[in-house]
């Protein structure tokens, strides 16, 4: 709807001189978008892209000229490394491994029946899982089973997998309408992938480099207003000014999104401010970890987990928003369950998108 006064329209045939002038800004904005997608396109298909980009896992050599990089930081230089993907055994057990790495690296294709939005699981464990600080699977395989306070329960590594897909992936927007059954070859083959990165871990010690790490706190309150900003200058250019993500020419997911109905749902973790928080100041932006200061980092993360986005999984039947927060969100620092500019944060999308969710007592983690 124009909110211009007829007269202020130039008659046809009329050259209104700043059209000429936002036409231009409109074609350099397109193409400029339009060059990125084609750029990021060519450097994936011809194999010149970072690994943090397409998820390929570094060689030795790289991993080590990595953490030489970090010279003198004495907490990197305790840092696990796994081994070379060129070290996968060629025997069947091999095949399994290379199916759980594939899996992971494009889940939407190799495990397509069970993701519901347009992530990897090397979207949030980058450098398929290999990357410390980016929630390695390395450093995940040793220690479990364990007691998860999310369900409450002791979870298998099967049960996290299973989370995962329950949330992270949205499942419940999936082909299958949830994630993959119990003994299913998707969980077979990424853990076959863990246990072989983590060959001569410990079992039941968390290593260093676990998890996101940790961030202190901010001096201020997180700002959803500075942290627009923060995003605007770092994280736009890969995610999109509106946080949708980027595809190249071949609709292959180049930069993921971070909001709306194709992104993580209210129940995964990745929705809580700090958990945002300490992921986004270790691994963010991409190429630069650390850049951000740890209160940009926390309002970036403020900023991004202000959206709406698939709803808790978990909030069905005649389960409010409310009822979930009470239940679920009471004591988590996020945005379920607030307004923001007047819009409810934690309904989702239509429920016809949501068509399968954990029974009651089911144990899915995420």
């Amino acid at each position: 709807m124009s909110n211009k006064h007829p007269s202020d329209i130039p008659p046809r045939g009329e050259t209104d001189p700043s059209r000429g002038k936002t036409a231009l800004r409109a074609i350099l904005a397109v193409g400029g978008g339009l060059a990125l997608v084609v750029l990021g396109s060519l450097l994936v298909n011809f194999g010149l892209a970072p690994s943090w980009l397409t998820g390929a896992t570094r060689d030795q050599s790289e991993a080590e000229a990595a953490a030489q990089q970090s010279g003198g930081d004495t907490q990197h230089a305790k840092l696990f490394t796994p081994p070379a993907e060129s070290t996968i055994p060629d025997d069947d057990f091999g095949k399994s491994v290379r199916r759980g790495l594939a899996i992971f690296n494009d889940t939407g294709t190799n495990a397509h029946d069970f993701v519901g939005n347009d992530l990897s699981c090397s979207n949030c464990h980058l450098d398929a899982g290999r990357q410390a600080f980016s929630a390695p699977m390395w450093a995940a395989y040793p220690v479990y089973p364990k007691y998860r306070g999310k369900n409450k329960m002791v979870n298998t590594m099967e049960d996290r997998i299973k989370g995962c897909f329950t949330y992270s992936m949205n499942a419940q927007g999936s082909p299958s309408g949830g994630p993959p059954p119990y003994g299913s070859d998707v969980y077979r083959d990424l853990q076959a992938y863990f246990f072989w990165m983590s060959k001569g871990l410990p079992t039941g010690e968390k290593p260093e480099g676990a998890g996101f790490g940790k961030i202190d706190k901010p001096a201020k309150e997180p700002s959803r207003q500075r942290g627009e900003a923060v995003f605007a200058q770092n994280c736009a250019v890969c995610h999109g000014a509106d946080g949708q993500g980027q595809k190249d020419i071949n609709g292959k997911v180049v930069f993921p999104p971070l909001w709306g109905p194709n992104s993580f749902n209210w129940g995964a973790g990745m929705h809580k401010i700090n958990a945002a928080a300490a992921f986004i100041k270790h691994n963010m932006p991409l190429s630069e970890p650390n850049k951000l200061t740890v209160q940009e980092a926390w309002d970036v993360a403020a900023f991004v987990d202000s959206h709406p986005r698939p709803n808790d999984p978990r909030q069905i039947g005649d389960v409010t928003v409310k009822d979930a927060v009470d239940k679920w969100h009471h004591n988590h620092q996020g945005f379920y369950g607030k307004e923001v500019d007047g819009k409810l944060m934690g309904p989702g999308y239509p429920s016809s998108d949501q068509a399968s969710a954990p029974a009651q007592n089911e144990s899915s983690g995420g």
